[in-house]
Order: C-alpha cells, then structure tokens, then sequence
C-alpha cells in the first residue's frame, strides 16, 4: 500500500475591507516584504547597540583613540590623519603579538609558566630581524646572551 500524498493547504486569511485609504492593515498579513520594511511598520528601525570604538571596528586590540591622542600631542605633525593611528596600533599589535609569542616558546623551553625579562631578552636576542630593531635598546633584569668566544673553544687540530 502506498503512503498517500497530502497537500499541506495553507488557508489564506481574507484582508478585511478597507473603509479609508488611512486603514492599517493587521500586522499578522504582512506578507513578502524586506526585514526593513517590516521593522519600520512595526514601530521604527530600532539601531542594534550603541557607539562601536575604533579599535572594535579595526578589529585590534591596541586602542586607536589612545594612539591618536598620543600622536597629536607629541608634536610629530601638524596634523594627524584617520588611519594614522589605526595603521599604528595594527603594527604594535602584530610587533607585541610576535615577541610575546617568542618569549613564550622560551619560557617553555625554560620548563617556566610565566614570561620574565630574561625569556624576552632571549627571544629577542635569537630572533634575528627583531634583534636588529633593539639594537640599542637595555632590557632591565635580562641578563645577556650566553656567547662563548671562539678563542676559548677547543681548537679543531
């Protein structure tokens, strides 16, 4: 026997007579408009949320406002653009992100779970582009780069 095929009937109701032009139409008939139109006939488009920062809208974590603030009063310029500092604080993040990461990997290596001045003097020290940027730069509490002389070394005889 073979399974009947029903259709599923879907009963219409019948829009009530309109006796102006001004009559609103129930709002359970609002059919096949856009998500738009039917929020402005439910009462107005209401906005999701309030203000968003420039540092959510970039998707960063280092704040935009903060940095811009900081660039204006540090008389580098006359005048600082839009991007400026949203264009800054993405390197700081991507230059802060990489050392973190490098020391991390060295306080590991250390069998150690935090990171201490002397995992990032060593992440800094091995990394050779980031080593070139801190050439001058003293880390308080790093201790130096374990280096032996090539004179102390056994010679190869």
């Amino acid at each position: 026997m073979m399974p009947s095929r029903t259709k599923h009937i879907v009963q219409k109701q019948p829009i009530p007579p309109q006796s102006s032009p001004f009559t609103v139409r129930p709002k359970a008939l609002i059919i096949h408009q856009s998500v738009a139109a039917k929020r402005k006939s439910m009462g107005g488009v209401k906005s999701k949320g309030g203000k968003k920062s420039r540092t959510s809208r970039a998707g960063l974590q280092f704040p935009v406002g903060r940095i811009h603030r900081k660039l204006k009063k540090g008389n580098y310029a006359h005048r600082v653009g839009g991007g400026a500092p949203v264009y800054l604080a993405g390197v700081l993040e991507y230059l802060a992100a990489e050392v973190l990461e490098l020391a991390g990997n060295a306080a590991r290596d250390n069998r150690k779970t935090r990171i201490s001045p002397r995992h990032i003097q060593l992440a800094i020290g091995n990394d050779e582009d980031l080593n070139k940027m801190c050439n001058g730069v003293t880390i308080s509490e790093g201790g130096v780069m374990p280096r032996i002389h090539q004179a102390l070394l056994p010679s190869k005889e």
